[in-house]
Order: C-alpha cells, then structure tokens, then sequence
C-alpha cells in the first residue's frame, strides 16, 4: 500500500460502482480511510470496502441518499464518528438523463439539479462543519459542462453550475485553507452508461471519432487524478477545472 494520502480520511459519494467506487479503491490504496456512500446499492458498496479491508485499508460504507439533507447530515455524522475526522470530499454523486426540449419537464430538471448542484452544495455546507480549517473538495463534473451534446441541455447546465460553484468556493474557502477543484471526464465505460445504452450506440461512435487517444475512458483513468489533487503533493492546486477525455475537447 502507497502512502500518499496516508492518516487522511475521505468521503467519496455514490462510490458503489463506477468512476465513484475506482476513486475510493485508488484513495484507499495510497492509504485513505474511506467512506463509501451509496443510495442502494448496498452490496456493491460491501464488495468495495471488502475489497479495501482484504489489501490491509480501512473503509465503512454508508447509506445515504443525497436528494435528502437528513440523510447528508447522517453521512457526515457516522463518517466523523467512525474515523474521528474527514479531510477529503469527493462529490461524485450524480445523474443523467438525456431529454429533447419537448420533453424537458419540472420533474426532470429536479431529478437532474437536485443531486448533481444541490446534493453536491449540502455535502460541501456539511463537510464544512467537520473540516473547517484545512481540507480537500473535489467535485466530479464531466466534459458535458462545456461541450453540450443535443439533448443534454438539463444535464449540461448541471455541470457547468458544478464548474462555477468549484471556482467560486475555491475563491470562498481558500483563506480557510480548503483546496476546491473539479474533474471533468469524457465518455467512461461504467454501469451506468451500459444501463443506458450509450456504449451500443451511434453517439459513442460519434465520441471516439473526435477523441484523439481514439477509446472512451475506464474509471481507473480517472481515479488516480483525483487521489493526486487530494494528496500534499497538489497543495497549491485550487479552483482548477481538468479535463480527463482522452483529448477530446
């Protein structure tokens, strides 16, 4: 086990699977204790941190669904309780959905910004409580922020808020010592984007056609970015928005 982030403890949301459960696999290994939140995905979650104690780290996981500030409030609670501390958050909680205008509706913009910008603002106002002179915020956004597809209007304005709040709280939280940054992957190859159809499709094609390293990513492509930034070595690293796409831009 590496020791970069060693006697750090990190809280990594929606970590059950995907890009969100490689970062707590990566940060566990470079020596973080991690929290691995989950909505209800529990077993996958239980795979993770027995996966993380079996190589000699430690790890917990719990639930708690972010569209709910109690549930935010518990995740923050128990993290503290079981640790004694939290230095890192990663904001990696979050959803998409693809819907032409015609179909855009109230229900689907809450269901978009009510965890990916307001989940992700309640996190941060509660990982403040427990971190409030030094600490690391990473917020997982995505490359849809500025390159906004057809049909992704919704979830593209969801993440470029998640862009503007990562530059305005590293502006806010900076004098506290507390590092802000995001980190914007392209197209990965996760559960998710299985579920949905996206890796059988015509987009996917459309993507790796533009994307010079010529693949969609794997969540270890973004993992090992986000233990970096979290760790001393990234110290004068704040308010910067990078790019994980493959060199699609």
């Amino acid at each position: 086990m590496k020791e970069k982030l060693k006697g750090k403890v990190a809280i990594v949301t929606g970590a059950s699977k995907g890009i969100g459960a490689s970062i707590a696999l990566h940060l566990a290994e470079n020596g973080a204790a991690v929290v691995v939140n989950y909505s209800s995905s529990k077993e996958d979650a239980e795979k993770v941190v027995s996966t993380i104690t079996q190589n000699g780290g430690k790890a917990i996981a719990i639930q708690a669904n972010l569209f709910h500030l109690e549930d935010i409030k518990k995740l923050f609670l128990e993290s503290f309780q079981a640790f004694g501390k939290i230095d890192i958050l990663i904001n990696n909680a979050g959803v998409y959905e693809f819907k032409s205008i015609e179909e855009v509706s109230l229900e689907h913009y809450h269901h978009i910004f009510d965890l990916n910008v307001r989940g992700l603002l309640l996190a941060t106002k509660e990982f403040l409580k427990y971190s409030e002179t030094s600490g690391c915020i990473i917020n997982i956004s995505s490359i849809a922020s500025t390159l906004a597809s057809a049909n992704a209007s919704v979830y593209s304005a969801s993440k470029a808020a998640v862009d503007a709040i990562t530059k305005s709280l590293s502006q806010e939280l900076g004098p506290r010592n507390i590092r802000v940054n995001s980190i914007n992957p392209g197209m990965i190859e996760t559960e998710g984007t299985y579920s949905t159809g996206i890796l059988k499709s015509d987009f996917r094609k459309d993507f790796e056609s533009h994307v010079p390293l010529g693949r969609i990513g794997i969540p270890s492509d973004v993992a090992p970015a986000v233990t970096f930034i979290a760790s001393d070595e990234a110290s004068w690293i704040s308010g910067e928005t990078l790019f994980i796409t493959g060199g699609y831009r």
